[in-house]
């Protein structure tokens, strides 16, 4: 919660009597490795914090779950599209580890910025976060090979390889696991030369 707080307040101040409705108005959940947090299909009514663990966002495509990003702690998550427009979401969200997650719920934020409005930059917060990693990620596809986004990965979110199956990784530079054991294989033999 601290972390979350602390997110918020960098952007805004808030008194002890704000932090509190805040506090009140956010339930905390824990999922276990491999649970599904969030389903397609479903109307999203809820923006999730994450504070511990690691989190898959994937697409189904033909029947093949297709990785699109890892949310690690301290970041925003939100079927944005369904979530404003009140329409069926296409995303899914899976728990990687046992994951710590701040859950805050629509209705509850609707009554929270009745009492707070300077809140509602907590669902600019998570739109932006939400913004710039879909630009990086296009981007990375369009001005990258799949060794360089392989690299990049290494670079900025190295535990990643730690902590998320090789598959999900694969799928997310949008390779084959087989692809990504070469590249991973070209990138370890050209800094060892």
């Amino acid at each position: 919660m601290d972390k979350l707080i602390g997110n918020i307040t960098a952007y805004i101040p808030l008194s002890g009597n704000e932090i509190q409705l805040l506090r009140n108005a956010v339930d905390k959940k824990v999922y276990q490795k491999n649970e599904i947090i969030f389903t397609e299909g479903k109307v999203s009514d809820e923006i999730y914090y994450v504070t511990k663990g690691c989190v898959r966002l994937f697409y189904n495509v033909e029947g093949n779950d297709k990785t699109a990003f890892f949310y690690t702690e301290g970041q925003f998550i939100c079927a944005g599209e369904s979530y404003t427009f009140n329409i069926p979401a296409v995303e899914n969200y899976q728990a990687i580890e046992q994951t710590d997650i701040l859950v805050l719920g629509k209705s509850k934020i609707e009554r929270l910025l009745n009492q707070v409005p300077k809140l509602e930059v907590i669902a600019r917060i998570a739109t932006e976060n939400e913004l710039i990693t879909c630009q990086k990620v296009i981007a990375s596809f369009v001005t990258k090979s799949a060794e360089e986004r392989y690299i990049d990965l290494l670079n900025t979110n190295g535990e990643l390889f730690q902590r998320v199956p090789q598959q999900y990784i694969a799928s997310f530079l949008g390779v084959s696991p087989e692809t990504l054991s070469r590249i991973k294989s070209r990138v370890f033999n050209k800094k060892s030369s």
